[in-house]
């Protein structure tokens, strides 16, 4: 899997347009390409989930979106997807009570991008639920993964995306707000 510290590779995926209700009743494409290069100067979260029309993942899904607005105020943009195609986001979405409303793009992860991030499950063939966060730069600072049957704790990756944002040292628990160990160290010095 991808790691810390390893820049990401190009890719060129089709994701579901967020408010793909509105496209269709305006005859727009539900649809739109994005490249690792969509979003410049932005950090991007980028999560995976293994399916659609399953269980465990809209939770995920639902609760990615509702720290959007708090990932947008730390510059940050937000990407979900799986190894399913955009047609298939798209008729999950509109089926989904919960998902009819979300804001942000899901995307159809190619066999390409799936490789390039080393994220498939090797048994089941799909996506593990993993999550990564990659600076301006387009290097990975964040990537963990967890088995296919348990969900992530959401702010758990916006506490680290503060911390990684700070620059600075940031204790076990800490959180935005609270005073680093670089700030500690500066006022014993």
């Amino acid at each position: 899997m991808k790691t810390v510290g390893q820049k990401i590779e190009a890719f060129a995926v089709t994701g579901v347009k967020p408010g793909f209700n509105q496209h269709e009743e305006q005859g727009v494409s539900a649809f739109e390409p994005v490249t690792e290069k969509s979003f410049p100067g932005k950090w991007k979260v980028i999560y995976f989930y293994p399916k659609d029309f399953t269980f465990v993942c809209p939770t995920e899904i639902v609760e990615f979106d509702k720290k959007m607005k708090d990932l947008a105020d730390r510059g940050a943009t937000l990407l979900g997807g799986s190894t399913d195609n955009e047609f298939s986001h798209l008729a999950w979405r509109q089926q989904h009570a919960d998902l009819k409303g979300i804001k942000h793009p899901l995307l159809h992860v190619t066999p390409t991008m799936a490789a390039a991030f080393g994220l498939l499950q090797p048994t089941a063939e799909v996506a593990l639920r993993a999550t990564f966060i990659i600076d301006p730069q387009g290097v990975v600072r964040y990537a963990s993964a967890n088995d296919l049957s348990v969900g992530r704790n959401v702010d758990e990756v916006v506490r680290v995306l503060d911390g990684l944002q700070t620059d600075e040292l940031c204790p076990c628990n800490w959180k935005k707000g609270d005073e680093t160990l670089t700030a500690k160290i500066k006022k014993a010095g």
